[in-house]
This record gives C-alpha cells, structure tokens and sequence, in this order.
C-alpha cells in the first residue's frame, strides 16, 4: 500500500508541473492543494494515478454539487500496455455550472466492493 501511495504522490507532483500547453479551456489539476478555478461553462479535469488491474479504483464520495459542477465522465488511459499491475491515469472531467465554490472527494478502493477507501482526497472548486 505505501508503494501505491508513493507512486499516486509523486505522479500528482509530476503531473501538477506539466501544465505547459494546457487549451485556454481546458483545466487540469492534480494537486489537491491547490484550490482550483473555473469559469462557468467551461470543463475542467482532474487527474489520478491510477491501477485498475489491480482491481483499486477511484470513486465519487459523496454527494456532487450540481449546482455549481457537474460530473462528465472518467477515461482511463494506460501508461504503456495494459498487463496486471501495470498502471496509468484516470481523467475525470467536470463541467463548471455556475458561480459558486464546492469540494469535488475522490477515494481510492481496494477490489473488494465491500470495504472503505483506503485513501481520499478532496479538491476544492471555485466556479466564475
């Protein structure tokens, strides 16, 4: 667990400082740290080191609120060949509503659909 850990915090930091060439509306954040912003109508994305082979998977905690952002949908996109234990990212994109600050909680399953997160973390939104 500690490894998987390791390596979701240091591809957040990794993917937090590749902003580069990012489309003036497309936002992307990994950092939950930093309170992200956005203007009403536009998507923006939030980005996770993820392992589904393995059978962990992010989620949704909680209630969205959807007057303010509103899910779309999350890919999945493998770092090289999708084999067990290999792993890659999981891009949720959400729409930004209306003008209004919310907090968007992901947390991070083991396979067994019975048993808690064992990690979460909370990104919050500032829509303009």
């Amino acid at each position: 667990m500690r490894k998987i850990l390791m390596m979701f915090f240091v591809s957040v930091l990794v993917l937090s400082g590749c902003g580069g060439r990012e489309a003036a509306d497309e936002l992307q954040v990994s950092d939950p740290a930093r309170q992200l912003e956005a203007a009403a109508g536009k998507e923006f994305k939030i980005i996770l080191d993820s392992n589904p082979t393995t059978g962990y998977h992010w989620e949704l905690v909680g209630e969205l609120d959807e007057r303010v952002a509103q899910f779309v949908s999350k890919n999945y996109k493998a770092d090289g060949l999708q084999t067990v234990g290999s792993g890659g990212t999981d891009v949720w994109v959400f729409k930004a509503v209306a003008a209004g600050e919310t907090s968007i909680t992901l947390g991070y399953y083991p396979p067994d659909s019975s048993a808690e997160a064992e990690q979460t973390i909370t990104f919050t939104v500032v829509v303009k």
